[in-house]
């Protein structure tokens, strides 16, 4: 048997409709998306995380920029950042829960970028930069900074996020929702 009648035996068997032609197929999805969608993905984007869904409300705005900048424009303000420059910054109005974020690990980290870095966390925090001498952030529907937010070092940063796929990410999420507290459970409000 040449290579060529082999691979239409393969063909066909996969496409035949029975548990066990399903469940082979599956398995060679998994290992293709595990073993080589995935760590091609990272070659190219330069982060071990290339694909990240945003699990969290913290960078969420609940309303459109203008609203939520009246009221959080104090933080911000207090803190160098002005409403200009807040509308300058990639993904100003935030980002969702559900949402599928593309990181970026090449290249330098600036103000207004959000960055996916590891903290003394259970997950990589996704929020963003808000100062350009020591890295540090904060999520932009936090009211604060936390503790771990501040002298984020480089050696710590998975990348950044700069595309995102609107919702696509609760496909994972609906599998893992029952199993968090019921006040981190749903949409953000």
């Amino acid at each position: 048997m040449n290579i060529k009648e082999a691979w239409n035996k393969i063909w066909k068997y996969l496409k035949r409709d029975t548990w066990d032609s399903w469940l082979v197929s599956l398995i060679l999805v998994f290992v293709f998306i595990k073993f080589i969608f995935f760590p091609l993905l990272s070659l190219i984007t330069g982060s071990p995380l290339p694909l990240v869904v945003v699990e969290s409300c913290s960078m969420y705005h609940e309303t459109n920029f203008e609203d939520w900048w009246f009221r959080n424009s104090a933080w911000y303000e207090e803190n160098n950042i002005s409403k200009q420059d807040f509308q300058n910054y990639l993904f100003k109005n935030g980002l969702s829960k559900g949402d599928i974020i593309i990181v970026w690990g090449y290249g330098e980290y600036k103000k207004g970028d959000i960055i996916i870095f590891e903290a003394p966390t259970k997950y990589p925090l996704i929020h963003r930069i808000i100062s350009d001498n020591k890295i540090s952030t904060k999520g932009d529907h936090n009211p604060g900074q936390l503790d771990i937010e501040h002298d984020i070092s480089e050696e710590e940063i998975l990348g950044k996020a700069v595309m995102k796929i609107p919702a696509l990410g609760w496909l994972k999420l609906v599998f893992f929702e029952p199993l968090r507290p019921s006040e981190q459970r749903g949409f953000c409000k």
